[in-house]
């Protein structure tokens, strides 16, 4: 609209049953008196005559406004120019793709409940396809050894294993110092210093170690893999792959599995090794316990198949976090929004996944490796 153009109020008239609307009914033109004009639809929006001839303009605000008064249905007799119509038909047709506002009922939390257990069974047949396409992919490098993917997995044992080192033994290094420190509190209490060898031995050999790790290369390394599928996804780089007959889950899935089935076993015994040198450098700070001394009593406290079980359970939980990982990187939609969600998703379900693992553990070799 030209700026020089004269603005003409906008006026609305009942006479008997008919409204009639006269002037301008733009954002610009209404703005003054908007709250005025906005009580006197109120008190008319029964009247089922409407003569919009009169009309000078009417822009998408002026439209909109008389829509919602008229609460989305035209009046039974509506007289307005083709123009005027087509504003109105416009607005209305903008009103019907709206999704319908989903009015809440009593069995509201049982469908929420059923829509998470459904999503749920989702992602465990996913999992399962792919566990299953795993094995298949296996089988099929079995009898054709010149197309394992070597290099691949000699990278992601290097990014996951080489690399997550040195923040493994420092958090492992810490935990030992403070697990023997708050120990030694309570055995320098009862006489009973020489136990701390035990507790730190099969806490830390059989189930921190193998933890503490998981959760670090699941927030570390578990991520990474999401994240790099993801981008892959989004980049439309796994589409190319297939379009050039080159399996994904063979040079993209399949590396990434081996390597941290590989890498975490020595991870566990490099971390363990490194929290078990730190409890014992507190353990002499506060009780006065040699080296040698703990060193010579770790074996009878801890027996050997206690390392078995460690090594057990960090190739287990490599493998379900770089499945878990993979799992979520593949199912990223091409936006970034999925992506940032699933990379979440799938640090918090590798962790989950870990301590739940642990517990089976936990159950099954309850009775191996505990003196007595």
């Amino acid at each position: 609209m030209d700026e020089a153009d004269p603005i003409r109020l906008p006026e609305l008239r009942v006479e008997g049953d008919r409204v009639t609307l006269c002037g301008d009914w733009t954002l610009r033109s209404l703005q003054p008196g908007l709250r005025r004009m906005r009580r006197q639809l109120d008190r008319v929006v029964q009247i089922p005559h409407w003569d919009l001839t009169a009309v000078g303009r009417l822009d998408n605000f002026g439209a909109q406004l008389l829509w919602r008064h008229w609460r989305e249905r035209p009046p039974a007799d509506l007289q307005a120019p083709d123009s005027i119509g087509r504003a109105i038909e416009r607005v209305a047709a903008l009103g019907a793709a709206r999704p319908a506002t989903r009015r809440r009922s009593l069995l509201a939390p049982v469908e929420a409940l059923g829509e998470i257990g459904l999503g749920l069974v989702r992602h465990l047949i996913d999992f399962v396809a792919l566990l299953g396409q795993l094995l298949i992919d296996l089988g099929y490098l079995s009898v054709r050894p010149g197309l394992w993917p070597l290099r691949e997995i000699s990278a992601n044992i290097y990014k996951t294993g080489v690399k997550a080192m040195p923040v493994t033994a420092l958090v492992g290094f810490l935990i030992g110092v403070v697990l023997s420190y708050l120990s030694a509190l309570q055995l320098k209490a009862f006489g009973a210093d020489i136990f701390i060898v035990n507790i730190l031995g099969l806490g830390i050999i059989r189930e921190l170690g193998p933890v503490l790790v998981s959760v670090l290369v699941a927030g570390r390394s578990g991520s990474a893999m999401t994240a790099q599928l993801g981008v892959m996804r989004v980049t439309e780089e796994i589409d190319a792959l297939a379009t050039m007959g080159i399996s994904r889950h063979v040079r993209l899935v399949l590396p990434k599995v081996i390597a941290l089935f590989v890498a975490m076993p020595l991870l566990v015994l490099w971390a363990s090794a490194v929290a078990i040198l730190g409890g014992m450098v507190s353990a002499y700070v506060q009780l006065d316990i040699g080296f040698l001394f703990f060193l010579q009593a770790l074996p009878q406290a801890v027996p050997l198949p206690n390392l078995y079980i460690a090594i057990g359970k960090g190739a287990v939980f490599g493998m379900m976090i770089a499945l878990v990982a993979c799992h979520f990187g593949l199912r990223v939609k091409p936006n970034t929004e999925s992506l940032s969600a699933n990379t979440t998703a799938s640090v918090v379900s590798a962790i989950t996944m870990v301590i739940l693992v642990d517990a089976v553990f936990a159950i099954a070799t309850r009775g191996i490796g505990v003196p007595i």
